[in-house]
């Protein structure tokens, strides 16, 4: 192991720089010194010393279709070159087609007739959202999400977000969600199969129906206090957690029976990352709204959207000017948007991700077996977790992750001759989870290679 980096001369005027004239609100530094980037392609980063790092990561699955894709970043040229720039009240072709595109995947899906609305980014989706949700249900402002949910850190978005921090200093924006307990079988009582647990979570849920003493629901009136359930069906910054397969259909009656509107949140897990284009699709279970964002344009460009069913979002119910960005369904985003459907529907891209993520998983698997500290391992598609714990496999360990991370980001791991780092991202209730998330266009070759950088990483970790 290689003593702590320093940074070179010219990166520390940077980061002097940065000390001195940068926001620390809009960024975390996870190691020290931080790296400072200078070139990316496919799977890989370069820092300034041209130290290249594998990225197990994606910049939070934006760039699920890995860094400077040839394809779609000649899709942003030739717009910028034809049209660059339109004020959103105005058309184009590409606002219309993408939304076509997009809605009638929804109704081929989900037999519902919808519409969508585009804005800048995730966050600004789920505000959204919000905002629909509300206006369909008179004005209702309470929302039922999850514990371990992130659905963002605007101020409507971290209402219905389980972590109070991102709330602490700036109050509430109307109320804050009442959050249910996530079906995390890993942390969950024991006797159960996963399948049972997710029923008895469903079963818990649906007690607060049971009278009106129970505190949301007025039998006399048959209302609901609550507009919206906000589900990440995968959870993201939770840890990548995957829920029983039967737990959302369970769900889904309890909120039909009671007027509830389901919100599936696809920031993260959209466009592929588990093998479908929305995660929802793996539990048949048909939602009221869709939310969209990152990886729509692998990160070239902000957009992000939503879909709603069409009783939710017809200009009658949803007039214009009801919600609106300046940057809203740019032309530059929606070319690219619309060039990565046209990319993955020319080959089966869900079974091209499917079969990387078993393969992934599989490898993953065999770590598990030999390192005592992987207390949990699970995938769906190219949404892959590996939970570390102390050496009872099952006592967090975020110590020793941080320790993981840093090590990946010295660069100094060898194989076969080529010294590399590896990115990971911490995720879980306990920050003690590795959640991977590669490029959907990683190669079979470059997933033996993440594994073997991960075990050199635990080899260090069980050494320290």
């Amino acid at each position: 192991m290689s003593d702590i980096r320093i940074a070179t001369a010219e990166d520390q005027v940077l980061l002097d720089k940065e000390a001195k004239y940068c926001s620390y609100g809009d960024t975390v530094h996870y190691i020290d010194p931080p790296r400072i980037f200078s070139r990316c392609e496919g799977s890989y980063v370069w820092d300034t010393e041209d130290q290249a790092y594998l990225d197990l990561q994606m910049w939070y699955s934006a760039v699920n279709f890995g860094y400077a894709n040839p394809r779609l970043n000649n899709a942003l040229k030739q717009q910028i070159d034809t049209l660059p720039q339109i004020a959103s009240q105005y058309l184009h072709k590409g606002k219309i087609e993408l939304s076509e595109m997009i809605a009638v995947d929804a109704k081929n899906k989900f037999g519902l007739d919808g519409r969508v609305h585009f804005n800048v980014g995730g966050s600004q989706s789920i505000e959204d959202s919000l905002k629909v949700v509300r206006n369909a249900s008179n004005g209702k402002s309470l929302m039922f999400a999850f514990e371990g949910g992130y659905h963002g850190r605007t101020l409507g978005a971290s209402s219905i977000t389980s972590s109070f921090r991102y709330r602490r200093r700036y109050g509430h924006f109307g109320e804050r969600a009442n959050f249910i307990p996530f079906p995390y079988h890993f942390r969950g009582p024991k006797g159960m199969t996963k399948e049972e647990y997710g029923s008895h979570c469903v079963q818990q849920f649906a007690r607060l129906f049971e009278t009106e003493y129970n505190g949301v629901w007025d039998p006399k009136t048959n209302q609901c206090e609550y507009a919206a359930f906000y589900v990440e069906p995968i959870q993201g910054t939770g840890g990548y957690v995957i829920p029983p397969m039967n737990f959302y259909s369970e769900l889904k009656q309890v909120l039909d029976q009671h007027g509830i509107l389901m919100v599936s949140d696809e920031i993260q897990m959209g466009f592929w990352r588990t093998g479908k284009l929305w995660s929802i699709e793996h539990f048949d279970v048909k939602p009221d709204v869709i939310v969209f964002g990152k990886a729509l344009t692998n990160g070239l460009n902000p957009l992000g959207g939503i879909w709603a069913r069409e009783e939710l979002i017809n200009p009658k119910i949803f007039p214009p000017g009801s919600t609106h960005s300046t940057f809203a369904s740019n032309p530059l985003g929606t070319a690219v948007g619309l060039e990565m459907f046209k990319m993955t529907s020319e080959v089966d891209y869900g079974a091209m991700v499917m079969a990387k993520g078993k393969y992934f998983l599989e490898g993953l698997q065999e770590l598990q077996k030999r390192f005592p500290i992987i207390g949990d391992v699970d995938g769906l598609g190219l949404a892959l977790r590996c939970e570390i714990c102390t050496t009872d496999g099952f006592t967090p360990d975020k110590a020793t992750l941080d320790y993981m991370v840093e090590e990946g980001m010295k660069g100094d791991m060898v194989v076969d001759g080529q010294k590399l780092g590896l990115i990971l991202d911490v995720g879980g209730y306990y920050k003690n989870v590795i959640t991977l998330a590669p490029s959907l266009e990683i190669s079979y070759p470059e997933i033996d290679l993440g594994l073997k950088l991960l075990e050199q990483l635990l080899n260090r970790a069980m050494k320290r």
